[in-house]
């Protein structure tokens, strides 16, 4: 397993990290608040086929990989970007496995914004499902069934977005609302659904990544220019150390991240534990940094014009779109020791 990132995909993250340093200044994130959706910045991620990366070129997409969506994604959460790219990435990559040529080809067009709903619905309605207030169509598994909703909802015409903290599209949605489309049904619907989950995972652990990295770099600029007692904040030890700690956990964590979107793409059958346990350490480390850094900034850190807030509001929610993560560490003690003998 190597892990450094090739000439190409070097390439690939410049590329996006030009349109990112354009089109995603913080200025623009703010105004996309509190709906959390650009949909000028939707609409030139969606025309560069970034959500259909990883599909395969005989099919439409771009022929990449997961692990080129992970340097993607990393980038995004490293400018917090108001664009839902990793729901529509697992959705899309979710019709592809599927062959679901019918939604798969206006998906990969751009011409339709797809989601996955993350958790069962309930009573027919998926909650708070991710990019769920701006996507055209919405995948869930309703009990045996896999299906596809796609309703007047769209990036035109969006939902109203309930206040939550990461300022993120999310939003309820009534599965009989629309034309309902039958994906799969069965092992089959469970198998699929799961996966795309799984890739929700790994991809949002990358992003998660990139909020930590972002939110390192703006602590460490901070205390370069602050001054206590006479002297520069970054010349106190217990700052120094916390740093240090930081730094430790997102080097930790960003290499996981990205072995999990590797072990997808290689088909292994440790990839859905590998991307749960890079979900729950992930969302540790970038919230530790995001804390962390907020706190040098003292109190300024928690006003709206300094860019810290930003991250350390996204850091703690952003995971929250699965769940209580206390749940999700009884899935990975799970997935982990199903085999054991008792």
């Amino acid at each position: 397993m190597d892990l450094a990132l090739s000439d190409d995909q070097l390439a690939l993250r410049d590329a996006v990290v030009d349109l990112l340093a354009k089109e995603s200044p913080p200025e623009r994130v703010r105004a996309a608040e509190p709906a959390g959706f650009d949909p000028a910045l939707w609409a030139l991620v969606s025309g560069m086929g970034l959500p259909s990366l990883a599909v395969a070129e005989g099919l439409g997409g771009g022929g990449g990989s997961l692990v080129d969506l992970a340097v993607v994604a990393e980038e995004f959460g490293r400018r917090v970007a108001a664009a839902p790219l990793i729901e529509a990435a697992a959705a899309t990559d979710l019709l592809a496995q599927l062959g679901a040529g019918a939604l798969l080809e206006p998906v990969l067009s751009g011409d339709l914004l797809a989601t996955v709903a993350l958790r069962p619905p309930v009573n027919g309605v998926a909650r708070l499902v991710p990019a769920g207030a701006v996507a055209d169509v919405v995948i869930a598994l309703d009990g045996e069934e896999l299906v596809a909703s796609r309703s007047s909802v769209g990036p035109a015409a969006p939902l109203a977005v309930p206040a939550n903290l990461a300022s993120s599209p999310i939003a309820d949605r009534r599965l009989d609302d629309g034309e309902r489309t039958v994906l799969a049904t069965g092992p089959a619907a469970r198998a699929a659904h799961g996966r795309a989950v799984t890739v929700w995972q790994a991809l949002t652990a990358a992003a998660l990544t990139g909020v930590g990295a972002a939110a390192l770099d703006m602590g460490v600029a901070y205390v370069k220019q602050r001054r206590a007692f006479g002297v520069l904040v970054g010349w106190f030890q217990a700052v120094q150390h916390r740093l240090a700690d930081v730094t430790t956990d997102l080097d930790g964590a960003r290499l996981l991240a990205y072995e999990a979107a590797w072990a997808l793409d290689e088909g292994l059958g440790n990839a859905p534990a590998l991307a749960s346990m890079a979900f729950v350490f992930c969302a540790e480390s970038a919230f530790h940094a995001a804390r962390e850094s907020l706190q040098f900034h003292g109190g300024y850190g928690y006003t709206l014009e300094y860019d810290i807030q930003l991250y350390f509001r996204r850091a703690k929610a952003w995971p929250l779109a699965y769940g209580d993560p206390r749940r999700e560490y009884q899935r990975l003690a799970h997935l982990l020791f199903e085999h054991a003998e008792a």
